[in-house]
């Protein structure tokens, strides 16, 4: 009998050992995959009622100008919140007459919006953009996503994730009186099209393209077209291996006075006309072929 009872004790003891063990590499496995959906993929189970929070820009107005302002509004849906600075949210597409004193605080991009394409198009009552906050992974084209700011003087991006943009044609083009832009943070791994990226970005001084990767551009037509202030671009690690297109990549660069494009590869260029048309006489440029 007290045989039987002691067995009987071993074997729940071991069954229970064994489900104890099971819960615990349960919960454990558990654990370790919440954690890393929580480092890894957070951006990609956000709830509806989050979708706003993961995009935040700060803008000012300047004072006494008005015209249009947001300019994506896609089949009437409502996807750019904007906040003013007296607390009050609203909703609106363009700047009217009678806001001309008031100064927006933030703006908030709802999670379902991948492209930034023709983002503050025409933006020309902008006087200041600041990145605030930029946690997500899915924004794909950035084509004219400043396009002619043309008052725009101040501008914060170095929050701004790129790693999947494929397309930054016509970015900063005509953004006159914008003379720095810090690119540090920029990752151009998948961008295929650099076309007139800069064009007409007459106020710039000094750009700073080191960390650039080019290896998948094919097109930088136009991409300094009368940038005439800029007096230094570090190009030295731009390699062209997939460039067809370079037609007037420095028309107009007046104040340049010397180049480096030694890693630059033409075997696939197909037009380069103009390439430095505009150019000083006195612009040094070190290649590594005879274009």
């Amino acid at each position: 009998m007290y045989i039987w009872k002691y067995k009987k004790q071993i074997y729940f003891t071991k069954i229970f050992n064994y489900v104890k063990k099971k819960v615990s590499l349960f919960l454990i496995k558990y654990n370790k995959k919440i954690k890393k959906r929580i480092n890894i993929n957070i951006n990609d189970y956000k709830e509806y009622s989050e979708q706003y929070s993961s995009i935040e820009i700060e803008i000012k107005p300047v004072n006494n100008k008005y015209g249009k302002f947001i300019n994506i509004n896609k089949d009437d849906e409502k996807y750019y919140h904007i906040y003013f600075d007296n607390n009050k949210e609203e909703i609106k597409r363009y700047f009217i007459k009678e806001d001309e004193e008031i100064n927006i605080f933030k703006i908030i991009i709802d999670y379902n919006i991948k492209s930034f394409e023709d983002l503050f198009y025409f933006g020309d009552c902008i006087k200041s953009i600041d990145f605030k906050k930029f946690c997500r992974k899915n924004i794909n084209n950035m084509r004219k996503m400043l396009f002619w700011c043309s008052s725009l003087k101040e501008i914060n991006i170095i929050n701004l994730f790129t790693n999947n943009v494929i397309d930054m044609s016509y970015m900063f083009c005509g953004c006159v009186l914008l003379e720095e832009i810090n690119l540090n943070n920029f990752n151009t791994n998948n961008v295929k099209d650099m076309s007139y990226m800069f064009f007409k970005c007459s106020s710039l001084k000094e750009i700073n393209l080191y960390n650039f990767n080019t290896n998948n551009v094919k097109d930088m037509s136009y991409m300094f077209f009368k940038c005439s202030s800029l007096k230094e671009i570090n190009l030295n690690n731009f390699k062209n291996n997939n460039v067809y297109n370079l037609s007037k990549m420095f028309f107009g660069c007046l104040s340049l006075k010397e180049l480096n494009l030694s890693n630059f590869n033409t075997d696939k260029v197909t037009n380069e006309d103009g390439m430095f048309d505009g150019c000083s006489n006195e612009l040094k440029i070190k290649i590594q072929k005879y274009y």
